[in-house]
């Protein structure tokens, strides 16, 4: 059995272990760990990053999460130390605590910079030692993607919300500078011997316009996770077709995981409105704002889940994304 298959096994496991956890922080590691990658493997270089090892690695690990999730005062203590406003950078956190506390992978080092002639020309997320010796380097990255509409099925359609990022560019840099840095020979110099193996850990969201399903490109893992987008002008109609559901802003950083249920008592503490009450706060802000739905599960406690989330952005976005979209790399 190759390394995969038991992670495959792994990461649905893990999957459904998110329901039995609590805590923010502990299910978005759990989500990180575990949740699909956004694209398959690109080899020779851009090989997937695997986090299980074995069956055993699975069951210690999922024990770990749920010990955590009973006290995780330790990641609060952890996340505290730095002051994190970047959804990658929280990202980075969680992962370097795996690394450190978890029952698998070693951290060897993190942010490692290459320098020549005393300029920084790029830095290693993470030099990593699973449990057989494999000498892994990770290369990190948390993304959220609108398709930018239509039926054209490229890379190059998934756009970042402010329009600052590509899927086509940053998957070009990965593949064509970031993962090669720990095979150039000023890396050796830096003293980790290796050789190590580059491995690529793309973890997100894709979003996709309100009533349109284009074709995914065949760079894109298909089990992906995926929400919608919608022009403002079109929120009203979108809110009356969930006219059960009940909606929360989210704020950056709660962008990984679906975020835990709500017990029906809490609703109003949590900032769960309806959509017409949405409506009034999205008028106020600019930009692209995220959103999520719940619904009440009578069947759990008369709890309110996470259904679904997405982007509701201003009218005149989708015409500036289709444009970002067909620029020149």
């Amino acid at each position: 059995m190759s390394v995969l298959e038991p992670a495959a096994a792994s990461a649905a496991a893990l999957d459904a272990l998110q329901g039995a956890l609590s805590d923010p922080a502990v299910r978005d590691l759990a989500w990180l760990l575990a949740g699909a990658p956004l694209l398959r493997a690109h080899p020779p270089v851009g090989e997937l990053a695997t986090v299980f090892e074995s069956e055993r690695e699975a069951v210690a690990i999922a024990a770990w999460l749920l010990e955590l999730d009973r006290d995780p005062s330790p990641l609060k203590q952890a996340l505290a130390v730095t002051r994190i406003a970047r959804l990658g950078r929280y990202a980075e956190c969680l992962l370097a605590f795996f690394l450190q506390h978890g029952p698998a992978a070693r951290l060897v080092a993190a942010n490692v910079a290459l320098r020549l002639a005393g300029r920084t020309i790029g830095e290693c997320d993470f030099l990593v030692e699973s449990a057989s010796g494999r000498r892994l380097h990770w290369e990190l990255a948390v993304k959220c993607y609108l398709h930018a509409g239509g039926t054209r099925a490229e890379l190059a359609d998934y756009v970042g919300p402010n329009l600052q990022d590509r899927f086509d560019r940053k998957l070009a840099h990965l593949l064509g500078h970031q993962l090669p840095l720990s095979a150039r020979e000023e890396f050796a110099a830096l003293g980790h011997m290796g050789p190590w193996r580059p491995q690529m850990f793309v973890k997100g969201w894709l979003f996709y316009r309100w009533g349109e399903a284009p074709p995914i490109p065949e760079a894109v893992d298909p089990s992906h996770c995926r929400g919608f987008w919608v022009p403002s002008g079109e929120w009203p109609a979108l809110g009356a077709a969930r006219a059960a559901a009940r909606w929360r802003v989210l704020p950056r950083l709660d962008w990984l995981a679906p975020r835990a249920p709500i017990a029906n008592e809490d609703v109003d503490v949590a900032g769960l409105s309806t959509s017409d009450a949405l409506t009034e706060r999205l008028a106020q802000q600019a930009g692209p704002i995220m959103v999520a739905s719940f619904e009440r599960q009578a069947s759990v406690l008369g709890r309110w889940h996470e259904t679904e989330r997405g982007f509701v952005v201003p009218d005149d976005w989708p015409e500036q994304a289709r444009s970002y979209a067909q620029a020149s790399a």
